[in-house]
């Protein structure tokens, strides 16, 4: 079982979680992931999922940060299905301009979706996600959905 920190403590142990705007956009710290909202918000609740270990490939990463990514997977899938209903979701691990292992995780939609009375798109849709599509979102809206992810964030075991 893994330890869930409370984000009040959220730190950037690394580059790619400093550019990806660690520790403002912080949902959940665990021992070995954090958990970020992504600020450009490819599909609504685009989430990063980053590695605390010190790896620049999946493989380097230890047995236990694998194990933990089980359970961190299982609190996000719940957490925004529960916050937003998504139709599939997708992990993409990219790592072409942030070398530091992470995801960017992708609730995906078929339909608009809304968030304090503004509509979300995903034009992707059913193909493969859009990355430069950007619904626009401002640092005090980001704020407000890393507190409605967190309010339905999971308690583990999930």
């Amino acid at each position: 079982m893994t330890d869930q920190k409370p984000i009040a403590g959220c730190d950037a142990p690394n580059d790619t979680m400093a550019k990806f705007g660690a520790p403002a956009t912080c949902v959940r710290e665990y021992d070995y992931w954090t958990v970020l909202l992504r600020p450009k918000q490819a599909t609504l609740a685009a989430l990063i999922l980053a590695a605390r270990e010190p790896a620049s490939a999946f493989g380097e990463l230890s047995s236990r940060a694998g194990a933990e990514l089980a359970d961190v997977s299982a609190a996000i899938e719940t957490a925004l299905q529960a916050a937003f209903g998504y139709d599939k979701i997708n992990y993409l691990m990219l790592m072409m301009n942030d070398p530091d292992v992470h995801f960017h995780v992708l609730p995906r939609y078929a339909s608009e979706r809304c968030f304090e009375d503004v509509g979300y798109t995903d034009p992707g849709w059913p193909g493969p996600p859009e990355l430069g599509h950007v619904n626009d979102t401002d640092e005090a809206t980001n704020q407000r959905l890393v507190a409605h992810i967190v309010a339905h964030w999971p308690t583990l075991p999930v």
